[in-house]
């Protein structure tokens, strides 16, 4: 399920991620998968992937299983992110939830290189809003 090429993220349409270059790869076993392709946008002085475009990502990939747990969209309410090296290439997040209440979810995420380093982790709270989407706009697992 490559998404993130039609301007969706798992049926969701985030225009950030679209200008950011994000593409959705899968939902599977509770889990979403996304790449980014580094280009020269995403670097900050040092020429590495900048601190924004990583927390975008761990953002996103929790935030897409959030709302995929939840039935509708959800609303970041905290996120803490912590770097642990450089960003090169192409990048790949996975994002699950840890815990799921009615009101709130709690999501972690990683950012690794393709070669499996991990650049950064992060850990969210998720707040649904809204109504209820419906199930046929919902991508199943695979």
């Amino acid at each position: 399920m490559d998404e993130g090429q039609g301007g969706t993220i798992f049926g969701a349409e985030i225009p950030f991620a679209r200008l950011c270059g994000v593409e959705a790869l899968r939902f599977e076993n509770g889990r979403t998968h996304l790449r980014l392709v580094l280009g020269p946008e995403h670097a900050n002085n040092l020429g590495i992937a900048h601190g924004g475009v990583l927390c975008t990502l761990l953002d996103i990939a929790m935030g897409t299983v959030a709302r995929l747990t939840a039935g509708r969209p959800v609303v970041t309410l905290d996120m803490q992110t912590r770097f642990l090296s450089p960003g090169r290439g192409v990048l790949l997040a996975e994002g699950r939830v840890v815990r799921a209440g009615q009101s709130i979810l709690f999501c972690d995420a990683e950012v690794r290189g393709e070669a499996g380093t991990l650049v950064a982790s992060a850990s969210g709270v998720f707040k649904p809003t809204g109504l209820r989407e419906p199930a046929s706009r919902r991508p199943g697992e695979s």
